[in-house]
């Protein structure tokens, strides 16, 4: 994973704060971690279609009455959206059935409110910004940008219904901080994720952004296999898969500029691949 090659492939006017995306035929699914919206981009016809995902969507939330939408996947038919957990108005799930165009929401409080307290998380440390379905699991990923600084992967068994575990992950540092989950996603067997440098303690307020990295994990095991850093001074937040060969495997990533301004940096993150099994 040595050698990458990172850049800007175009910007997106209309979407600010973007915090994860998936690509999916042709189109580019963006949520936004304070707005209440799905937005779906054409990338052939460049065009912009915003889908609500509550009644009366607004964005430009205020930072303590927004949803948080961190974690963003496609399971069958459906995109699944989840909020952070990080305050109590982050506890919701969204699906939006592709098709059907349909939004379904659904209170996850229970939930985080289990992992709290069977994995001892204060409430003041949880914050999910990856989600994952693999089999009859979910994988959700901590960001450990708390002040126990608790990176892992929070396993559920049987589709989100049984036990729950936590693998603790370590992750690289940049400038002496130590880098956090940001985004994850599942390419045949293997996890890649983001991890960003942010440098506060605190789940709620922004730092300074120190950079990323991506890496990759065993997802039987979960051990990191490698890491790079990709960024000294970026905060990628979203990460999907674009395209690949034997060779090279390309993602997109989206950046969370923690403004108010309404346009998103999409960047494509080239990685050499025919050296990973050595």
């Amino acid at each position: 994973m040595e050698n990458f090659q990172l850049s800007l492939l175009f910007q997106i006017i209309g979407i600010g704060s973007a915090s994860g995306l998936v690509f999916h035929d042709t189109s580019l699914f963006i949520i936004s971690d304070n707005s209440s919206y799905l937005y779906e981009y054409q990338m052939v016809d460049q065009k912009l279609n915003k889908i609500a995902l509550v009644e009366n969507p607004k964005e430009n939330i205020l930072k303590k009455e927004k949803p948080d939408f961190e974690s963003i996947t496609l399971k069958g038919n459906r995109l699944q959206m989840y909020g952070s957990g990080s305050t109590e108005k982050r506890n919701t799930t969204i699906s939006y059935h592709l098709a059907k165009k349909q939004v379904q929401e659904k209170s996850i409080v229970a939930l985080y409110a289990s992992i709290k307290n069977q994995l001892k998380i204060g409430d003041d440390e949880l914050n999910i910004e990856g989600v994952i379905f693999k089999e009859n699991e979910i994988f959700l990923f901590q960001r450990g940008n708390g002040a126990q600084a608790k990176n892992g992967i929070i396993t559920i068994k049987n589709k989100g219904k049984g036990s729950i575990s936590f693998h603790p992950i370590d992750l690289p540092k940049i400038e002496n901080v130590v880098t956090s989950f940001t985004d994850a996603i599942l390419v045949k067997d293997k996890i890649y994720f983001l991890a960003a440098a942010e440098d506060t303690t605190s789940t709620y307020a922004d730092g300074n952004v120190l950079g990323s990295v991506i890496g990759s994990i065993n997802s039987s095991t979960f051990q990191v296999e490698k890491t790079i850093q990709i960024s000294k001074n970026h905060k990628f937040e979203g990460l999907t898969l674009y395209q690949s060969s034997e060779k090279e495997i390309e993602f997109l990533l989206c950046e969370d500029n923690d403004t108010e301004a309404l346009n998103t940096n999409i960047y494509k993150l080239s990685l050499a691949i025919e050296n990973e099994d050595n």
